[in-house]
């Protein structure tokens, strides 16, 4: 019953501590998913499909009196919509401006092509990866501005 009872407080520390730690972490780094490894305690958080981490923006606390800055004119990361290599579309540049949906290019996944859509109308900021370069899951590809 004693390994049983260490196991239980394995769980309850990562449910306590380990959990929101990494789950702070997930959202300050903007990747999509983080996770660790202790003797036989395994745990893995990941952002929702589509979910940007915000570094520029804290998320007000619970209880917290004082108010959060907003910047109004920061850029907005286009994140990779999986794992494989990532290509821009013909033409795409900072500068550009872009509009709701429209295409800025693809994530080649063993041959199915995965494409990158922007999230809202704005004009390219920076390219971020190269062409033909490997992405990971919700890696920046590229920033808007407003």
């Amino acid at each position: 019953m004693n390994e049983a009872n260490a196991d239980l407080e394995q769980m309850q520390r990562a449910a306590d501590e380990l959990i929101p730690q990494l789950t702070e972490r997930l959202r300050r780094s903007g990747i999509g998913e983080i996770g660790v490894r202790s003797g036989q305690l395994s745990v893995r958080v990941a952002a929702a499909p589509g979910a940007v981490a915000d570094p520029l923006v804290a998320a007000p606390a619970a209880a917290s009196t004082h108010p959060t800055a907003v910047v109004t004119n920061r850029p907005h990361a286009v994140p990779a919509p999986a794992v494989g290599y990532f290509v821009y579309g013909d033409g795409l540049g900072p500068g550009l401006a872009v509009g709701k949906g429209d295409v800025l290019g693809f994530v080649d996944v063993l041959g199915v092509r995965h494409e990158v859509r922007a999230p809202r109308r704005g004009l390219v900021r920076s390219l971020v990866t190269e062409t033909g370069e490997a992405v990971e899951y919700g890696q920046t590809l590229l920033e808007l501005e407003a």
